[in-house]
């Protein structure tokens, strides 16, 4: 890697980063790089671009670690996935992910609002979410911190567009040398299982807990547990049982079979959680067909 750094200057609208990517505009920020909007001139197409700065890592072995760990995304192929197309080494250890620029809006700007989404469109969502994260199981990789701010959802397109955005970021930090230990906390608290407040590495059954809890905030405008600061979340999740989505919304009629198809996710042991997506969707399917 060549010894020269970047700063943000290097990122600003209209500037050309690495020789080849013209900067347009900020698109997203996952709380560990930013995602910006820009031209490839190497292309002609516009792409996202996610930034990891070289103080994301401990040393360069560390950052090639990350790097090598995140090739494999570009083998993942579904529409409900946005498309990783490179992964470069940048100077001074940092490192970049040029990705296909997602449809929609992000479903953050949805729950922010406390709305509670049509239930036969929150389920769709869901399948969409979950035939996306088999693809992503399929080549043995799990996406680890599945949120609204990370599911992208075009309402204009003919068919529902449901993509998944940043997956691998989570899990490849996570086992980048050293880098789980020093921070036990990466992801997202309030939709990440409770054994990732324990510092394990996120898995498929943490990708499962993660839609299950993103499904039951689109259906009732709120979280799954009440509280509002970290330690009050982790508590909450102690409890062995599922949380209710009946009772976090007494007002909401719930079709039969739904309550049980979002808890088979949200229990706190991951071995009674589905243990793969497919019997997750299969659960879903069934709430569709009562």
């Amino acid at each position: 890697m060549a010894t020269e750094s970047f700063s943000l200057f290097d990122l600003a609208p209209g500037r050309v980063f690495a020789e080849r990517f013209r900067i347009d505009k900020v698109h997203r920020h996952n709380g560990l790089a930013p995602a910006f909007l820009a031209e490839d001139q190497k292309s002609g197409e516009l792409v996202c671009l996610t930034v990891f700065s070289p103080s994301t890592f401990e040393s360069t072995a560390q950052a090639e670690e990350f790097r090598v760990s995140c090739q494999a995304w570009m083998r993942v192929k579904s529409a409900h996935v946005a498309k990783v197309r490179e992964i470069i080494a940048l100077p001074s250890a940092g490192i970049a992910w040029v990705s296909e620029v997602p449809h929609g809006d992000a479903l953050k700007r949805f729950t922010e609002e406390k709305k509670r989404m049509e239930i036969g469109r929150a389920l769709k969502v869901g399948v969409a979410l979950l035939d996306g994260l088999a693809a992503i199981h399929h080549v043995g990789l799990v996406h680890g911190d599945i949120k609204p701010s990370t599911v992208y959802v075009d309402s204009k397109a003919k068919k529902l567009g449901v993509e998944l955005v940043d997956g691998g970021i989570t899990p490849g930090l996570w086992n980048a040398k050293h880098l789980g230990e020093r921070t036990a906390l990466i992801g997202t608290p309030f939709y990440a299982p409770v054994e990732q407040f324990g510092g394990e590495s996120p898995d498929v059954q943490s990708d499962v807990y993660n839609v299950a809890a993103v499904l039951f905030e689109l259906i009732t405008g709120v979280l799954p547990w009440p509280g509002k600061s970290y330690l009050e979340i982790f508590q909450a999740k102690l409890d062995r049982h599922a949380p209710s989505m009946q009772k976090r919304a007494p007002d909401l009629e719930l079709p039969s079979g739904l309550e049980g198809a979002i808890a088979g996710g949200l229990v706190a042991d991951r071995r009674e959680r589905y243990p793969s997506v497919a019997e997750f969707r299969a659960a879903l399917e069934r709430v569709v067909a009562e």
